[in-house]
């Protein structure tokens, strides 16, 4: 099992708009592309929202982003939410393994 953590630097004024996105429109398409959702977080400090996927194994990441990615009801969401600008200036991504295996996780 592998882990992935993902923080997204919102633009200018839409952290809102980033967080409302992220709840309405993306973790709800992750089942279909088989991204399990962890856990979605908001940096107290910056309201950068950050969020952690599992995934089986690399290939399966790998593939699951490209589903999501080329999912035409995903795109036409993206283009939409973004028609004033992009909502996310920078996005950070790292793929995690267990240090130490068999350990419950929260």
């Amino acid at each position: 099992m592998i882990y992935e953590m993902r923080v997204y630097e919102h633009a200018e004024g839409r952290a809102d708009a980033v967080r409302d996105r992220f709840a309405s429109e993306v973790a709800p398409r992750f089942p279909k592309h088989k991204i399990d959702l962890v856990g979605a977080f908001i940096d107290r400090d910056t309201q950068r929202l950050t969020y952690i996927t599992r995934f089986a194994d690399e290939d399966a990441r790998k593939a699951a982003w490209a589903s999501f990615g080329a999912d035409p009801e995903w795109q036409a969401v993206k283009k939409a939410s973004e028609a004033d600008g992009p909502l996310v200036l920078k996005q950070e991504a790292r793929v995690l393994a267990p240090a130490m295996p068999g350990l419950p996780i929260g």
